[in-house]
């Protein structure tokens, strides 16, 4: 199936292929996004396991592929589901609601340290513009970079930043802009996984709300023409991250 994750007024969101798993091989894991025009795909097995692809490769974890995971479970029937993925059992759950299923899971412990010179140095060299570096890791590192404007008009050099995050092992860089009320736009770069740009990372969301110790709402997805909101809570112990899908083909 595919389910737009993340939507943003029940539009746009993240094109999500949702597979049921089989005796496929890595490599044909890796073909699915690129025959289903997505940039993810989440397989399903038995036990609600789930494994997330992109063309580059598997990941230990991906946000909105477990949101739309959780949307096609829910097609099923029940609101609560118990899933597995990345060596961890965590729940989740998918609340029918206008428009769609609010899918909520628990992402996991977060962990947050400062960049070092070196990996901020890099990383701001190749987005041509910084502020305050972090690096978060949930499932795999990632850096934070906060801006306080210019977030739409920002034009990455994709080549330097895939060699900056190979050489520090970092998925990616979500680089946020504080709005109002709570609210965040950020923009997801990632060409080390072969998403050049994400529509919607609801982990980084999550590594983001722990970051900050808050509740928050965060926009993705329009500079690629995509609208999409993910909200993560921070309140209570952990963080909860979710957002709104719908089954689309």
């Amino acid at each position: 199936m595919i389910v737009n994750a993340c939507l943003r007024d029940g539009r746009g969101g993240s094109p999500t292929a949702v597979v049921r798993d089989g005796d496929f091989t890595d490599a044909e894991r890796q073909t699915v996004p690129g025959r289903c025009g997505t940039s993810h795909a989440v397989f399903v097995g038995p036990g609600n396991a789930l494994r997330f692809f992109t063309s580059e490769g598997e990941l230990p974890g991906c946000g909105h592929g477990t949101v739309a995971a959780l949307a096609v479970l829910a097609a099923g029937g029940g609101e609560e589901f118990t899933l597995r993925a990345g060596g961890r059992t965590f729940r989740g759950t998918a609340r029918r609601v206008p428009g769609g299923v609010e899918g909520v899971f628990d992402p996991g412990p977060v962990q947050v340290r400062a960049a070092t010179t070196a990996e901020r140095d890099a990383v701001v060299a190749a987005l041509g513009a910084g502020g305050m570096c972090v690096v978060a890791t949930l499932g795999r590192p990632r850096m934070l970079v906060e801006l306080s404007d210019g977030l739409a008009a920002l034009t990455p050099d994709f080549r330097r930043l895939r060699a900056a995050t190979d050489e520090f092992g970092l998925l990616g860089c979500y680089v946020y802009s504080p709005e109002a009320d709570g609210r965040y736009a950020a923009r997801m770069f990632a060409p080390s996984i072969g998403v050049p740009e994400d529509i919607a990372n609801a982990n980084s969301t999550a590594c983001l709300a722990a970051h900050l110790a808050a509740d928050i709402a965060v926009d993705m997805g329009d500079s690629l023409g995509r609208p999409a909101t993910i909200t993560a809570t921070a309140s209570g112990p952990g963080v909860l991250v979710g957002g709104l899908a719908t089954v689309v083909a």
